[in-house]
């Protein structure tokens, strides 16, 4: 955690919650078994303990401030970032790109860096001019659809192609049910269906 502790330190050094903290995460080790095989105990540099509830506060403050200064809308996620715009005039472009310098200012002054190949551009709406926008020094790529939130959308809203990937997966899971089932009734099917077909179409109704 040494990134999340420069983060801290200018701001907490000193209190109690930045000692909890830096006692909790230092001095830890761990060591590797393969096939009986064990390694020599190694210091751990970085990272929280698998299911501390830690993690996801350490993240949050580290990531607090991401959003500041933006003009357009950012959406966090623990693994993803979104930055939406409405192009009305050049301006609504101007801003767009304005924030991801500032995103980009962001990501160094906090010894980070965006995955600039999965970063991609959605431009909806049939008048969009469809701008080009760059993050550093490098193009953003134009995407035709892309997933939000597990769901897949093109730049029209269609969301024909999602609806087809729905009624694979719950066709998939309709047929494994019977083959695993002894019995055909109806009180021993029903209840499998609505438990693992059901929520993968309610998903997509929903959006």
């Amino acid at each position: 955690m040494k990134n999340t502790y420069s983060a801290l330190e200018n701001e907490w050094k000193g209190t109690l919650m930045y000692l909890w903290i830096k006692n909790l995460l230092d001095g830890r080790t761990q060591r590797v078994v393969v096939n009986g095989s064990m390694s020599k105990w190694r210091p751990v540099t970085s990272g929280v303990p698998h299911r501390l509830v830690l993690g996801p506060a350490l993240f949050n403050i580290f990531v607090g401030d991401t959003d500041s200064g933006i003009e357009c809308t950012l959406s966090k996620f623990a693994d993803n970032t979104k930055l939406c715009g409405v192009l009305d005039m050049l301006e609504g472009r101007d801003a767009i790109q304005r924030d991801l310098d500032r995103l980009e200012r962001w990501a160094c002054a906090n010894r980070m860096k965006f995955n600039k190949a999965k970063c991609k551009v959605l431009h909806m709406g049939q008048r969009n001019p469809k701008h080009n926008y760059r993050l550093g020094g490098e193009w953003i790529e134009s995407s035709p659809e892309e997933k939000d939130l597990g769901l897949l959308g093109d730049e029209k809203l269609n969301m024909t192609q999602q609806y087809a990937l729905t009624a694979q997966k719950a066709n998939r899971v309709l047929v494994c049910i019977p083959s695993s089932m002894p019995s055909r009734s109806r009180e021993g099917i029903l209840p499998l269906c609505s438990t693992l077909v059901r929520p993968h179409l309610e998903y997509s109704v929903q959006l």
